[in-house]
């Protein structure tokens, strides 16, 4: 199967990351393919709108720590020392315009977001027009807490420096209900309900002429530019490759060969290992 279906429904454009198995966790190809469905909705002059979702229990999970993390991918993620930062520059800053590539589509992108939308899965949500997200649905970017910087670099534009702050400066992940409140989110309704308000609301501007979409896109695209978002992202995807090579990323990346990611990533997100001294925060607790 498909790792990025893009579907047309009358005038809808359904793109549908598609990787259920790994909770549509972003591999070497998905960035490509992603951009390749939004591209090819934003060529098809039947689309009006287009909404960006996720097949199987999540959105997005991120990036595939398994074949990042447990050293059985490539290796790009983190380079053997000494390391190349122009090299991991290039890599992540191609992945970061393939997500942007939503943001930059000129007709209007909804994000239908269930399950989780974290770590890199944020980077690509946060990128659309508008989100949706179901009440108990969870998004955030634990990697703030070592061994990653959100390349996209959408929080400050759609929190404000102190809430974002809030968000980078913990990891936490928190409900679709508190990122409405928060305003991260446009709403959150209860997981019975998001389909139907993401069709309404998608079908509500479908009925505006493309052309009319895409000027009031391009318009208040532009005032988000004129902040400086194009040089935010470059100083985080360069801030991104060296927080996978500081001497507390490559003590995660060992962790998670040694004892596998998934308790890697909970002694990271439960605050419980100290990487620096890469021993437990309190040993004889």
């Amino acid at each position: 199967m498909p790792k990025v279906i893009f579907e047309r429904d009358g005038r809808i454009g359904r793109v549908t990351l598609n990787r259920p198995e790994a909770m549509n966790a972003i591999d070497d190809e998905l960035p490509g393919l992603l951009e390749a469905a939004i591209k090819a909705a934003e060529a098809d002059p039947g689309v009006h709108v287009i909404v960006l979702s996720g097949n199987g229990p999540a959105f997005c999970a991120g990036y595939d720590l398994k074949y990042y993390a447990e050293g059985n991918g490539n290796g790009q993620a983190t380079q053997d020392m000494p390391w190349d930062p122009m090299k991991d520059y290039a890599f992540m800053w191609a992945n970061t315009q393939k997500f942007m590539s939503i943001f930059r589509c000129l007709k209007p992108v909804i994000a239908k977001v269930h399950g989780y939308a974290v770590a890199g899965g944020s980077d690509i949500a946060l990128c659309a027009d508008m989100i949706v997200m179901g009440e108990e649905a969870r998004i955030g970017y634990m990697p703030t807490r070592v061994w990653g910087c959100p390349t996209t670099a959408m929080w400050v534009y759609r929190l404000g420096p102190e809430k974002a702050k809030r968000m980078l400066f913990t990891g936490d992940k928190i409900t679709g209900r508190e990122a409405a409140a928060m305003g991260l989110v446009l709403e959150a309704v209860p997981e019975a309900d998001l389909d139907a308000r993401v069709e309404a609301l998608a079908a509500r501007m479908a009925t505006v002429p493309v052309n009319q979409l895409v000027m009031q896109k391009m318009v208040v695209n532009q005032a988000v530019e004129a902040l400086g978002l194009n040089e935010t992202q470059r100083l985080a995807t360069i801030l991104d490759g060296i927080t996978r090579h500081s001497p507390e990323g490559l003590n995660f990346k060992a962790r998670a060969e040694a004892v596998g990611w998934k308790r890697a990533v909970d002694e990271r997100d439960r605050g419980t290992w100290d990487w620096t001294a890469n021993r437990p925060i309190n040993p004889e607790a």
